[in-house]
């Protein structure tokens, strides 16, 4: 069965409040600490919309949500509101598949319709896998926080990812 790409609907919220969580509990990938309640997670699902800037979109088969790339603010000043921060993230069993590629080729198709002028990326290092996907859609290294965060009692180095739109 193939997979699907399409824009994320309030019904995934479940799914996606646990691949992400997974994540935080797993991995230094992101800095939140503690996994979401569902409430919570409502409240970074409603800034997407089917038009704009800020997208989210999921990968799934046979009803199962396989991953996700999304579009959201950089920063909250209004000067910044024509850069994006994107992200992916994926099922730990799915990984090496081409999901990443499909959700991000249909997430930049659709930002470049909008008045979108900057992407960005921040990957918690080491992260091999996300440098390479981020280079292979024209990112460039723009610099590394050193010890930016503090995760599971070490400070993690992210490395900032730039693409024009």
């Amino acid at each position: 069965m193939s997979v699907q790409i399409r824009p994320a609907a309030i019904a995934d919220l479940p799914a996606l409040t646990d691949l992400y969580n997974h994540y935080i509990v797993n991995t230094p990938t992101t800095f939140d600490i503690e996994p979401y309640t569902l409430e919570g997670r409502a409240v970074w699902f409603s800034q997407f919309a089917l038009t704009g800037r800020y997208r989210l979109l999921v990968a799934e088969q046979a009803g199962d949500i396989l991953g996700y790339a999304c579009s959201g603010p950089f920063k909250a000043k209004r000067a910044y509101e024509t850069s994006v921060e994107v992200s992916i993230y994926l099922k730990a069993d799915t990984k090496g598949r081409g999901l990443g590629t499909a959700l991000y080729i249909e997430l930049f198709e659709q930002l470049e319709t909008e008045d979108v002028h900057r992407a960005y990326a921040g990957v918690t290092l080491p992260n091999e896998a996300s440098q390479i996907i981020h280079e292979k859609f024209g990112f460039e290294s723009v610099g590394v926080y050193r010890e930016v965060g503090r995760k599971f009692g070490q400070y993690w180095d992210v490395e900032w990812f730039e693409k024009a739109i």
